[in-house]
C-alpha cells in the first residue's frame, strides 16, 4: 500500500510540474499575440502616414485650382471689359465716319481706275496696319480677283535705316514717295498719335492738328492707341471691301 501511495504521490507531483510548464507556453503565445497586434497597429500607422502626403498633396491642388479659377473669372472681367470698350469705339467710329470712309473708297477706286496705285505707311505698329492694308489689296480680301497696285514703304528695312542714316528720321517716307510716287497716286498713312510729321491720312483725338495737312485724315474719337489702331483697321478693312467690290463686283 505504501508503494502504491509513493507511486500516486509522483504521478501528481510530474503532473503539476507539466501543468506549470504549460503555463509560459500560453503566456509565450499571449505575448505573440500581442506582438501581433503590436505589428498591426504599426502596420495601420503606416498606411496613415502614406495617406496624409497624398491628402496634403490634393488639397493643395484643389487650393491651387481654386485660386487658378478666381484668376481666370478676374481676366474674364477685364477681357470682357476691353472688348466692351473696343465695340464702343467701333460702334462711334460707325456712326460718325461711315460718310468719310465712303469718301476715301471712292478716292482710292477713282485712282485705282485710272491708273493710279496705293502706297501706304505708318511708324510702328502703324506699319503693320500699312502693311495689312496694302496686303489685303494685293492679294486678295474676299474675292479672287486680279491683285491690285498697292504697296507698303514700311517693310524693306534697309531703305527705312538707309534713308534716316542719311537724311534723318523723318524722311524715311517722303524719299521712298519721291521715287516710287507718280501723278495719280494715292497714299494711305497711318499715325495713332498725329505726332509723325512724315505720315498722313488715319489719326486719333490727338492729331487734330496732323489732320489739317491732310488731304483728307479719319480723326478717331480716341487717344487710346490700341483701340485708335482697331478703328483704323476696321475701317481699312471696310475700304478694302468696298474697292474690291466696286472694281471686280461679282468676279
Amino acid at each position: 500500500m505504501k508503494r502504491q501511495d509513493k507511486r500516486q504521490d509522483r504521478r501528481s507531483k510530474a503532473s503539476s510540474r507539466m501543468k506549470v510548464r504549460a503555463k509560459p507556453a500560453g503566456t509565450s503565445e499571449t505575448r505573440s499575440g500581442k506582438r501581433a497586434g503590436n505589428g498591426s497597429t504599426e502596420r495601420s500607422l503606416d498606411a496613415v502616414r502614406e495617406r496624409r502626403p497624398q491628402t496634403n498633396a490634393k488639397r493643395r491642388a484643389g487650393q491651387t485650382n481654386a485660386k487658378r479659377r478666381v484668376r481666370a473669372s478676374q481676366y474674364e472681367s477685364a477681357a470682357r471689359e476691353a472688348l466692351s470698350s473696343s465695340a464702343q469705339l467701333l460702334q462711334d467710329v460707325a456712326d460718325s465716319s461711315a460718310e468719310w470712309t465712303g469718301r476715301a473708297a471712292h478716292e482710292i477706286i477713282t485712282r485705282l481706275n485710272g491708273g493710279g496705285k496705293v502706297i501706304c505707311c505708318g511708324n510702328g505698329g502703324s506699319a503693320a496696319d500699312a502693311q495689312h492694308i496694302a496686303a489685303e489689296l494685293s492679294g486678295k480680301f474676299y474675292l479672287n480677283r486680279p491683285a491690285l497696285p498697292a504697296v507698303s514703304i514700311t517693310s524693306n528695312p534697309s531703305s527705312v535705316t538707309a534713308i534716316a542714316n542719311d537724311y534723318g528720321y523723318e524722311h524715311v517716307f517722303s524719299k521712298q514717295i519721291e521715287g516710287l510716287g507718280r501723278a495719280g497716286d494715292v497714299l494711305l498713312a497711318f499715325s495713332t498719335s498725329g505726332g509723325s510729321a512724315n505720315v498722313i491720312g488715319f489719326t486719333g483725338a490727338g492729331g487734330t492738328g496732323f489732320a489739317r495737312r491732310c488731304d483728307m485724315c479719319l480723326v478717331v474719337p480716341s487717344s487710346d492707341c490700341p483701340r485708335v489702331q482697331e478703328a483704323h483697321i476696321a475701317v481699312g478693312h471696310s475700304i478694302c471691301f468696298l474697292v474690291e467690290r466696286a472694281i471686280f463686283g461679282g468676279k
